[in-house]
């Protein structure tokens, strides 16, 4: 799929210029850190943004395409899975970011797996932090 092409070369880049055209309107983001999704295209921007700045050796290590179920529906939609390697706070994180496609190929659902569980944990800590620091998130007590 285009989208997830263009999507993977401009991360592997680190610019994220052009990727708002990628995804629809109202995405939904699914992080593991967090229960309820990143909505919207400047949510999901912002967190894309945050993320780029904290990985550090961040690269995609594989590639899969498929179908599989959404959880906006419940409906099957073309999906691809980026399997990547990346470090934060020097804890290694092995993760995927499994992409769903509207009709026009547009991403429309973001869903990204962590492992293993210290990865998780460091990754929630580094994202609050650095949200909290760019204003896209509240300080919690």
């Amino acid at each position: 799929m285009e989208s997830a092409a263009r999507f993977r070369a401009a991360v592997e880049k680190g610019e994220l210029t052009g990727v708002d055209a990628l995804f629809t309107e109202n995405i939904r983001f699914y992080s593991p850190v967090k229960f309820t999704p990143f909505e919207g295209r400047p949510q999901v921007l912002g967190l894309l943004g945050v993320l780029l700045q904290l990985f550090e050796d961040f690269h995609y290590v594989g590639q899969y395409e498929g179908a599989a179920e959404t959880s906006t529906d419940g409906k099957e939609a073309p999906s691809e899975i980026l399997v990547f390697r990346a470090t934060v706070n020097g804890v290694q994180i092995h993760g995927i970011d499994l992409l769903h496609f509207d009709e026009a190929g547009l991403i429309k659902e973001f869903t990204v797996m962590v492992r293993p569980q210290s990865a998780v944990q460091a990754l929630g800590q580094a994202v609050h932090a650095a949200l909290v620091a760019a204003g896209l998130a509240p300080k919690t007590p």
